[in-house]
């Protein structure tokens, strides 16, 4: 039993397509949990089939926060969702449940957990300059800008990433500091008001989480994905945007290909094949990231169920949440 009095949460990362959404779901109705969604797709309405958010009746069943609180074509900013969590985490210990985090999203995670580097805040005009500037010259050659004033981001940012290269951009323009320094002086996030197991669903087969990645794009497809991005498509802020692939909603993984299909590039099998290797290539985006986080605990959720209930059970064992969970596997 540790000696921190702080509540507790679980949060529960891992690549896509590693069953965090189940053993969320599995966990929260065992012990009386609330789920926070930690991924940039789910915030979006609109974006169900493709970002495989919870059902209706799975967010009935628990209370989930952070899911359909932006349309597609509106910012929600990194800054924005640590506020959302951090308030949505304080209001369920003040309700007396258990906050569980859930999601893939690195960049949401991070900032969560470490916490975000105090650098200038958006500027409207610096960002529009700087779409302009893509708009002429394309994303890739201001990718190349960044890597002039700051090699380190731009090794961390794909030339395919217009938010990312347009965020640390418009950092170096403002300041004259490139975003990186400015990470580096941010050593120590505030003390988090509650005490936080982190636990990694990491399958030990690449393999394994490769097919299981292409049968769940494979069961999108039947339940309708095409037509989710083609209802997306016919909105009017949308249709009518100069640029919806730059959005970050239209950028997820598997909207992208799927509009882009649409906009008839390519045959239904070459779309499939696009989609199934960007979501591979997030998944192991995603692990790399993992692998680096010293705090983080990883188990195979299939062949070490038996290790990650041991954990959870350890955590929670001197907390009104210990004795509802005895008993779970």
């Amino acid at each position: 039993m540790s000696t921190d009095a702080r509540p507790v949460a679980i949060a529960l990362l891992g690549p896509t397509g590693s069953g965090k959404t189940d053993l969320a779901l599995e966990l929260s109705e065992r012990v009386g949990g609330e789920i926070v969604s930690i991924d940039s797709a789910l915030v979006y309405r609109g974006l169900d089939i493709g970002s495989a958010k919870p059902s209706k009746e799975e967010q009935r069943r628990v209370r989930h926060h952070l899911i359909d609180i932006r349309d597609p074509w509106q910012p929600y900013s990194v800054a924005e969702f640590v506020d959302d969590a951090k308030s949505a985490v304080a209001a369920i210990v003040a309700r007396g449940a258990l906050p569980v985090l859930a999601g893939g999203t690195s960049l949401y995670a991070h900032a969560l957990f470490s916490g975000l580097a105090p650098m200038p805040g958006a500027d409207a005009d610096m960002r529009a300059a700087i779409a302009a500037a893509a708009e002429r010259l394309g994303w890739p050659a201001l990718h190349a800008e960044l890597a002039q004033v700051d090699p380190e981001a731009a090794s961390r940012i794909h030339a395919t990433d217009p938010q990312r290269i347009q965020r640390a951009l418009e950092v170096f323009r403002l300041s004259g500091k490139p975003i990186t320094q400015w990470q580096a002086e941010h050593l120590h996030a505030p003390r988090w008001p509650v005490r936080v197991l982190k636990l990694a669903l990491v399958p030990e087969s690449r393999a394994e989480l490769h097919v299981r990645i292409e049968r769940r794009f494979d069961r999108m497809l039947e339940c309708g994905f095409l037509d989710e991005v083609g209802n997306l498509r016919a909105l009017p802020q949308l249709a009518g945007h100069l640029a919806p692939l730059d959005l970050p909603a239209i950028r997820a993984v598997g909207y992208r290909q799927a509009w882009e299909y649409l906009d008839g590039e390519g045959d239904a099998a070459q779309f499939r094949d696009r989609a199934i290797s960007a979501t591979r290539q997030l998944a192991k985006r995603q692990m790399t990231w993992l692998r680096g986080q010293l705090d983080v605990r990883r188990f195979d959720a299939q062949r070490q169920r038996g290790q990650l209930v041991d954990a959870m059970a350890l955590f929670l064992q001197g907390t009104s949440f210990g004795g509802r969970f005895a008993g779970f596997m």
